[in-house]
């Protein structure tokens, strides 16, 4: 008579079995771990969140009730005044079909120019590719003030003033997102473009078709930064545009502020609205954001 025996749970290589004392020790151990790392977060996201709850809160409360002491963070008269003074007095609706336009355009431009630098920089080997690369680094050490004036000279004298336009080229070339691409491609293995070399495939089907392709996370990382980027961009546009009906949410919000007093409920909730897009491109592609298997494909 033959019989089978239950495998037993085997810990590493050694084939050697853990009884369940010791398997809960295991478990009891890396708990213990994990609660101080888990607690320091909770209270950094409490740090960080508090702040933001206000705000929003503070945005259904009477203008009476906001600097009324003892200060509260719930409102004790809820109300929507505020946003429906906001959405009244400023024209949200093609300030968010001007802003819309001018971030999805200049996202889709930015992610495509910084990942032809990012791939160019990390897979050839030049050294005048390098020293532009250190052009490129040595642009973040400079303050964004210092480059507006050449900038708004350049793009007069190119007759781009009071367009879109205007807003648009200056910011599609990105040091973050050279350094970004450049970065990943690099932990790309060569042995992937080797291969694809040897296969007969030419320099621009390898960026095209397997690049690209493995390098959507950054893409879709960078894509979400450089839409925060110019939706929450004001000065530039400020200094562009004069005309009303081509101002951005920025400009727009600024519009709510009087000369002579704030009505903090209409502002707060006008701030609020120009949230919301970027809450849900966040909520959408969150998922998305660096989960990418670069070693797909590959054979040991």
């Amino acid at each position: 008579m033959t019989t089978t025996d239950t495998p037993r749970p085997v810990e590493g290589k050694s084939g050697r079995t853990l009884s369940k004392r010791q398997r809960r020790n295991v478990r009891d151990g890396g708990l213990r771990r994990a609660v101080p790392a888990t607690t320091l977060l909770w209270i950094l996201a409490a740090l960080y969140g508090l702040p933001v709850v206000w705000f929003v809160l503070s945005s259904f409360k009477p203008a009476g009730d906001l600097f009324s002491l003892p200060l509260t963070v719930l409102p004790h008269n809820p109300t929507v005044s505020g946003y429906k003074a906001a959405w009244d007095s400023a024209n949200f609706s093609q300030y968010f079909i001007n802003t819309a336009l001018v971030c999805v355009i200049t996202t889709i431009l930015t992610v495509g120019v910084s990942c032809c630098t990012g791939y160019a920089l990390a897979k050839y080997n030049n050294k005048w590719l390098k020293f532009f690369f250190l052009c490129i680094l040595a642009t973040t050490m400079l303050p964004s003030e210092v480059m507006l004036a050449p900038e708004f000279l350049v793009v007069r004298n190119l007759g781009l003033y009071n367009s879109f336009a205007g807003i648009i080229l200056p910011a599609v070339l990105t040091a973050t997102g050279c350094f970004m691409f450049r970065q990943f491609f690099l932990t790309v293995p060569d042995e992937l473009v080797e291969a694809a070399r040897i296969d007969g495939a030419r320099e621009l089907s390898i960026f095209l078709r397997i690049m690209v392709p493995i390098s959507r996370p950054i893409m879709l990382t960078l894509a979400i930064l450089s839409f925060q980027w110019r939706w929450n961009d004001y000065i530039w546009p400020l200094l562009m545009l004069n005309d009303p009906n081509k101002f951005t949410v920025q400009i727009g919000i600024q519009s709510l502020v009087g000369a002579q007093n704030i009505n903090w409920s209409v502002l707060l909730g006008g701030s609020v609205i120009s949230m919301i897009p970027l809450i849900l491109i966040f909520l959408v592609f969150q998922r998305y954001v660096m989960s990418a298997d670069i070693n797909a494909g590959l054979k040991d």
